[in-house]
């Protein structure tokens, strides 16, 4: 990226929040596995799409700095201004800090949080200085549930790539940076068309394919994405009732969508690696050879019994830690 992507290149237009890094790392949180449209677009910092918006952010002692690019004009060009980024003026600042104190939860005090979990986790207390700041995303529910349908037996850098074929395929053309394109999430009506499947597999989307269109056109004739939207407001094992009805979508891709975007704090997505962890480490004593339903269902109520209503949170960091450290591939 260019120079536009430093606060010393065009002051006027980067703004910054308060926030430490005991409460927020970028590096850590955007390439966790959490959201896909993310890219470190020079060292330290951090461009992606975010409401519909292409964004640059970056972290300079206890300040979050940010950026909004201007959208592209009818011909097709960024519009600058004295060789800047054009700003939404269009924007209110009020409205853009706002979202991104709702993106990162930072009315979330995370340090108490960690506290907490290390008083009652002596592995938790043992990662947990290590690293700091990871705390979980609240995203949009329609593009947190597309990009997690294609999270099952993939890693990170395939569903990333999976996703941005996704968005330059069915979303709207934002704006060109450096000769990269940025699209928006593709609209729910983008996926429920009659060759939506065919293009997906055109795409590489493999058997994902039916999942994304089947469940598009699922909540389009079913609850619409106001509905989905509304979960947020139901009790989680309701949430995750109605998202496991949807093609596609088994109990940890509606514990991922519960948690990064419904606001189901409580939510512990379990794989085979946390189902590990659980026996290995913890000691938790499941009957069987393989994660059935029930051995699902009691790692969860373990781990909420460990670290309480947010326990999502905390398994977030452990995520984040074993990620880092290589014991897990990412996502399965």
């Amino acid at each position: 990226m260019k120079l536009r992507d430093a606060p010393s290149a065009c002051p006027s237009l980067w703004r910054c929040l308060p926030c430490p890094p005991a409460e927020l790392r970028l590096d850590l949180v955007l390439s966790s596995g959490q959201s896909f449209r993310w890219w470190e677009s020079s060292p330290g910092a951090w461009t992606g799409v975010l409401e519909g918006r292409v964004w640059t952010l970056r972290q300079d002692g206890d300040r979050l700095w940010y950026t909004v690019y201007g959208e592209e004009n009818e011909h097709g060009e960024e519009e600058e201004r004295d060789g800047c980024p054009a700003k939404a003026a269009r924007l209110d600042v009020v409205e853009t800090d706002r979202i991104l104190r709702d993106y990162f939860q930072l009315d979330v005090g995370l340090s108490g949080l960690y506290r907490a979990w290390a008083a009652a986790d002596p592995l938790f207390r043992k990662v947990a200085s290590d690293f700091p700041g990871v705390r979980v995303l609240r995203q949009d529910p329609v593009e947190c549930l597309f990009s997690f349908i294609c999270t099952s037996n993939n890693h990170i850098s395939r569903i990333t790539a999976m996703i941005e074929r996704l968005c330059q395929a069915f979303g709207r053309r934002l704006c060109c940076l450096d000769s990269r394109p940025f699209h928006a999430f593709p609209a729910l009506s983008a996926l429920t068309g009659a060759d939506a499947e065919a293009r997906l597999r055109a795409l590489g989307f493999g058997y994902r394919a039916k999942f994304v269109s089947g469940s598009a056109r699922a909540i389009a004739e079913g609850l619409g994405t106001e509905g989905l939207c509304q979960l947020r407001t139901v009790p989680y094992a309701e949430a995750r009732r109605v998202l496991c009805a949807l093609p596609g979508v088994g109990a940890k891709v509606a514990d991922c969508v519960c948690l990064l975007s419904l606001d189901k704090a409580e939510a512990v997505p379990v794989d085979t690696h946390v189902w590990h962890i659980a026996r290995q480490r913890y000691g938790v004593a499941l009957g069987g050879k393989s994660l059935t339903p029930r051995a699902y269902q009691e790692i969860g109520d373990f781990f909420r019994g460990l670290w309480g209503p947010r326990a999502g949170w905390a398994q977030a960091v452990l995520f984040c830690a074993d990620l880092r450290k290589g014991q897990k591939p990412a996502c399965s």
